[in-house]
């Protein structure tokens, strides 16, 4: 694919600031919603005070996931009814472009990104960089976020690929299966304070997500993307799939191959409902 045509076709799901800031000055201005969190890794709170200009706010963990149950893993998707309503409560609707973003990397604006997809808006992006890219263009920021006017857009789910366990196996022989979380979980080790065992589902490829961002928390540029993805064994012609720990880091994943011009299938459930079945198999080491 050539830089133009990778360019344009990165610029259908990642948004750089300077763009942004056009589109704001614009008569048709986005809906832009700051994907809050408190990770529940680090305890750390990605509330800080400031807005991109119009930012309406979003939570990470309860707004884009349903609460855990004992066998849909830590993040299930969300009902499509509360969904819905949250939508509703932040003025989206299907005519207009909706920008995602948040303070970690893309990680649960990409998250965010993923599961309006599913629901049917057909224009969602992810702003490139973040809040910290934002901040390094300049760009005027506002000390509170907007109340949107409410909206009565309809949602509907199922509009992106998805498997569950039962599936995995059909990329692991006829196409590519990723394991996009932090690579000591693919390997596995000693399990601890009750976790779930650690490893990965046999045949998948150890691809984290993080790789798909610079140090400055922007995506890769796509010939980069393109050449490491490639060397993944993805080449645009197989089926590929996607799972991390519980539906975060998988769907970065999703968003950057999307950017590259690659359709890939989610696991929503991901390692935190694989392992809820004993019978599940569970391979340790460096190796798919």
């Amino acid at each position: 694919m050539g830089k133009q045509e990778l360019l344009e076709l990165r610029k259908k799901s990642l948004v750089a600031p300077a763009d942004l800031m056009n589109m704001l000055r614009s008569d048709s201005p986005p809906s832009i919603l700051a994907v809050q969190s408190v990770c529940p890794y680090t305890g750390r709170n990605s509330r800080c005070g400031q807005w991109l200009p119009g930012a309406v706010d979003a939570e990470a963990y309860s707004d884009f996931a349903a609460k855990a149950t004992a066998d849909s893993g830590d993040r299930p998707l969300p009902n499509i009814d509360n969904l819905q309503k949250a939508a509703r409560s932040w003025g989206l609707s299907r005519d207009r472009t909706v920008v995602l973003y948040d303070r970690d990397r893309s990680l649960t604006a990409a998250r965010g990104w993923w599961v309006l997809k599913w629901a049917g808006l057909p224009d969602v992006r992810v702003l490139d960089g973040g809040l910290a890219g934002w901040m390094a263009e300049g760009f005027p920021l506002s000390r509170e976020s907007t109340g949107a006017s409410c909206s009565s857009i309809e949602l509907a789910p199922g509009n992106m690929p998805e498997f569950g366990a039962e599936q995995a196996h059909i990329f692991v022989g006829d196409g590519v299966l990723l394991d996009s979380r932090i690579r000591p979980n693919y390997i596995g080790g000693a399990r601890t304070g009750g976790d779930p065992k650690r490893g990965h589902i046999p045949g998948a490829v150890s691809a984290p997500a993080l790789d798909n961002v610079t140090d400055y928390g922007y995506f890769a540029d796509s010939e980069t993307l393109e050449e490491m993805y490639r060397g993944y064994g993805i080449d645009g012609k197989r089926p590929v799939g996607v799972y991390c720990g519980a539906g975060m880091s998988a769907a970065h994943t999703v968003l950057a191959l999307t950017a590259i011009g690659i359709d890939a299938a989610m696991y929503p459930g991901s390692w935190s409902q694989w392992v809820t079945n004993p019978k599940r198999p569970v391979r340790r080491g460096a190796k798919p």
